[in-house]
């Protein structure tokens, strides 16, 4: 049974009003009359779970999209034009606003559940599970201020229920400040979390995926500033990094899996490559984001009802060239079996399929029951090799073994001598479709001149030269104009 199935029993008490930062406090009735068994505060940690399932949404249009991997074309005045164009005009955008507007109603059913078992926490007799409960609560603000902090940079930092007058002069925070908390929450998260589930909790925040997301942000802090307000810092936590992945990859609680389509089967969920996942069933509690990069045309091509479409007409989300090419130079014969299982080659418009299994389907384009995998071994292991080649402690020989292993499992040809570039271009290859290559690009200090490299090369007219502003996005515009003088707009941006 899915984590997911347990969403059903949300609490109404603990969501937020619509505008992201209107947060109410909780009523007495959440605080002084619901939370009385040990199940209640279950439940209310379930809440916090919610937002998650907007992320794999904020991963393609915010990431995919955003990068070289996707060339997209549009029919009309879309949605996601703004952002695959680097357009300085994108304040208004929906998948920007409802991005910093599911964050930040996440943190604060984080913080609802975390004020509810600081103050009445004692009702939750098993202290074990009471550390679990308060730990899944650390993880989940860490990871919804993980991803406002790459988004957007500075955003105003809230640790606790406010009401909506208090929230209401809340400023953006330093980046520096959000990282301080993001890695209190890890810290915790990884000293109080379980190695793993069983049964219905499956899915649940490890101790692993708490090692694994800080590690991920000890080497986007080390990242190049761009001399904005973003996610690098130029901090040099490279050691601190690897040290984490090597305590993951000790554990033998994970495993690299030797046939690649076999991570992404929907019969083979929850696997020993994943990490941390966001759970989908199917009926209500379907995803949509296997529709989301498919062009709506395809579905009809095929005899499939278009309602398994994304709602953007005749745009077509195309394949770069350049990656398509990237997938044939293994220098040899070999075939690199990627290809193939991430991208729908048949098709006039080639694009990313990843995700589709039109045996699983559900009722339409919203409803697939596959789990989005966030963080898997794989990764763990080519950070790993991200990190030696920063300077961390480690040998060229082990960078050039983990990057052929991946190779050998794609059916290439081993390589070596391995660099940052070909490292990159390796991990491109292998998460097409998961949304890692734009925040790749920004903490590698190669996004600017990648990606106007490739709109020159590609000769692309659509998309407007990459600046150091739009490393991050705009604040929403209606987060700026609801009171004045408090948030100033990023740079670039108008």
């Amino acid at each position: 049974m899915k984590l997911h199935i347990l969403f059903l029993a949300i609490l109404t008490g603990l969501a937020s009003c619509s505008k992201q930062l209107d947060q109410l406090p909780p009523s007495n009735t959440t605080t002084d009359n619901f939370y009385n068994t040990t199940n209640d505060f279950i439940q209310a940690v379930n809440g916090a779970y919610t937002k998650l399932t907007a992320y794999p949404s904020q991963a393609l249009w915010l990431g995919e999209m955003r990068s070289d991997n996707i060339r997209a074309v549009s029919d009309g005045n879309r949605d996601w034009q703004g952002v695959n164009d680097f357009s300085p005009n994108i304040t208004t955008v929906t998948f920007i606003s409802q991005a910093w507007s599911n964050n930040f109603n996440g943190i604060y059913n984080v913080n609802s559940a975390l004020n509810a078992l600081e103050t009445k926490g004692d009702i939750v007799t098993d202290t074990t599970l009471r550390a679990r409960l308060t730990g899944e609560c650390h993880f989940l603000r860490a990871f919804y201020y993980f991803q406002l902090l790459r988004l957007y940079g500075q955003v105003p930092l809230l640790d606790k229920p406010l009401t909506a007058a208090e929230v209401a002069n809340v400023p953006r925070s330093p980046v520096a400040d959000v990282y301080t908390l993001i890695i209190s929450d890890l810290e915790y998260a990884a000293a109080h979390l379980p190695a793993s589930y069983t049964g219905s909790d499956i899915g649940r925040a490890t101790s692993g995926a708490a090692k694994g997301i800080l590690g991920l942000v000890y080497l986007t802090r080390s990242g190049p500033t761009y001399d904005i307000n973003g996610p690098g810092l130029n901090s040099n936590e490279y050691d601190k990094a690897l040290a984490l992945f090597n305590e993951i990859i000790s554990s033998n609680t994970y495993s690299f899996l030797p046939d690649y389509a076999s991570i992404f089967s929907y019969t083979n969920e929850n696997n020993a490559e994943v990490i941390f996942d966001i759970q989908f069933m199917s009926s209500s509690n379907g995803a949509s984001f296997p529709s989301h990069l498919v062009p709506v045309a395809y579905w009809t091509s095929q005899g499939i009802s278009n309602s398994y479409g994304n709602g953007y007409g005749a745009s077509n989300f195309n394949i770069a060239d350049n990656l398509k090419k990237s997938y044939d130079a293994t220098g040899s014969s070999a075939v690199d079996v990627r290809k193939a299982f991430n991208i729908q080659l048949s098709y006039s418009n080639p694009f990313v399929k990843k995700y589709i299994d039109y045996s699983r389907r559900g009722t339409s384009g919203t409803d697939w029951p596959i789990n989005f995998i966030v963080l898997r071994y794989t990764d763990v292991l080519l950070m790993k090799a991200e990190c030696i080649l920063h300077g961390a402690a480690g040998t060229q020989a082990e960078v050039d073994e983990v990057v052929n292993k991946v190779r050998a499992r794609a059916g290439l040809t081993p390589v070596t001598g391995v660099t940052t570039d070909v490292l990159l271009e390796e991990r491109r290859k292998e998460f097409l479709g998961e949304g890692l290559r734009w925040n790749d690009l920004v903490r590698s200090g190669k996004a600017v001149t990648i990606m106007n490299n490739w709109i020159a090369a590609d000769g692309i007219t659509t998309i407007n030269t990459v600046t150091p502003d739009y490393m991050i996005y705009p604040v929403p515009s209606s987060e700026i104009a609801a009171k004045a003088g408090l948030y100033e707009q990023n740079n670039g941006y108008y």
